[in-house]
């Protein structure tokens, strides 16, 4: 009797046998195993037969198959070369040629990639490797502003860090940066029991809404970001002192943006942020 519909942990360990996978910390590998996890992540997302998603990290393919699940197409960006070549054969196998039909395979690093095949996304939704989470995901916003709204999973931490607010003590540079682009809110929690191999850390679920950008650009914004970040127990006039020359420069920057030079970096918006940064020469 062929296996159908999604994957359980049966069908991971004999995918995993299969391919002689053995999941690497340095890729951030680890795999969901429970459809009812994968059918909640799905439905948080707003996935709908509309929509073509953009996958990160499919992994053997247990949210892919969940997202395909609702009619959707999947652009699926794998760097191992194993999994890349098997999430068809897998998606063919559990539900079929024509369901198979809408998925596409980017076999690449996501940092890499430029540009996608086919339709381009109108929706993120992935499992993001804990160790790139954040740059893989602010990446896809700058090059593919085509998606509107997304939803992903990445190591708790990580999930408060994207979502808080000024003033917050975790507030920082990814907070920040994602500001620019989006709004995001953490709207739900995943134990590591569903995982394997089993994490030791729970995961967040963050749903991303995009939003114009404040005025001002952005290359500049970010710049000042990093700077106010890299020292962020310092006031602002020290900590963008090198950035704009000197600390009297900095002072006078910040002030023309509206700006306390003693303020510290974790207050600012990213609205503010840009004002600063439009004091750049």
């Amino acid at each position: 009797m062929p296996e159908l519909g999604l994957l359980d942990p049966a069908s991971i360990r004999r995918l995993a046998a299969e391919l002689d996978l053995r999941p690497t910390k340095q890729r951030g590998q680890n795999f969901v195993h429970d459809p009812n996890t994968v059918r909640r992540i799905v439905a948080l997302s707003g996935v709908t037969a509309d929509d073509q998603v953009l996958e990160i990290g499919p992994g053997l393919g247990s949210l892919t198959l969940g997202l395909l699940e609702t009619g959707a197409g999947v652009t699926a960006i794998e760097i191992e070369d194993r999994l890349a070549e098997r999430l068809e054969r897998t998606t063919r196998e559990r539900m079929g040629d024509e369901v198979a039909a809408r998925l596409q395979v980017v076999h690449a690093d996501a940092l890499d990639v430029t540009s996608l095949p086919g339709r381009p996304p109108t929706a993120v939704v992935a499992n993001l490797p804990y160790n790139v989470s954040v740059p893989v995901l602010l990446r896809l916003l700058e090059l593919f502003d085509e998606w509107d709204r997304g939803l992903v999973m990445v190591q708790l931490e990580v999930a408060d860090r994207l979502v808080a607010a000024p003033g917050s003590k975790i507030y920082g540079v990814p907070s920040a940066k994602m500001a620019w682009y989006a709004e995001a809110v953490r709207v739900g929690t995943v134990g590591p029991a569903v995982f394997w191999p089993v994490p030791n850390v729970d995961s967040g679920l963050v749903r991303i809404t995009r939003r114009e950008p404040p005025q001002g650009d952005r290359v500049k914004t970010f710049a000042v970001i990093d700077a106010a970040f890299a020292q962020r127990r310092k006031m602002l006039r020290s900590a963008l002192a090198k950035l704009f020359g000197s600390s009297s420069a900095a002072s006078a920057a910040l002030e023309a943006a509206g700006v306390s030079p003693e303020a510290r970096g974790e207050t600012l918006s990213v609205a503010q942020f840009a004002a600063v940064a439009a004091q750049l020469g």
